[in-house]
């Protein structure tokens, strides 16, 4: 004898709802309710509302979180030459920014060191304690 198991999608935190889950649910919803009992028309427009709100903020989110990376890598590039003093693990450093990585979404400075000192990568804005002229 087999049974059938049925099979359970796991869902992530965070993981954002899209048109088609709503539909989805909605469609379940209708199917199971009672007859004798049907939805209620306001309950029904008033979940639509709330999913395009939900939808519509999320869309703002990922507008925001664009706009806040550009503003970083514009920040970025206008220090590319100037002197900044950093801390880091091994304690302050000076040096000259050479270059701006933009592949991992935070921009990550490299330094070439005063006095010879080679160069320092990795630098985040955080780490960085002033910007000279």
């Amino acid at each position: 004898m087999t049974t059938a198991i049925p099979s359970v999608t796991n869902t992530t935190p965070g993981a954002s709802l899209s048109l088609q889950d709503f539909l989805q649910v909605l469609m379940t919803q209708l199917t199971y309710q009672d007859p004798l009992k049907p939805m209620d028309n306001q309950e029904f427009m008033a979940q639509i509302a709330q999913f395009t709100t939900l939808e519509q903020t999320q869309q703002v989110n990922d507008n925001i979180q664009t706009m806040v990376s550009n503003q970083a890598a514009q920040q970025a590039i206008g220090i590319i030459g100037r002197t900044v003093a950093v801390t880091t693990a091994n304690g302050p450093q000076v040096g000259t920014v050479s270059s701006i990585d933009l592949s991992q979404g935070t921009p990550r400075l490299s330094l070439t060191l005063s006095g010879g000192g080679g160069t320092l990568s990795g630098i985040s804005f955080s780490q960085i304690t002033s910007i000279q002229q």
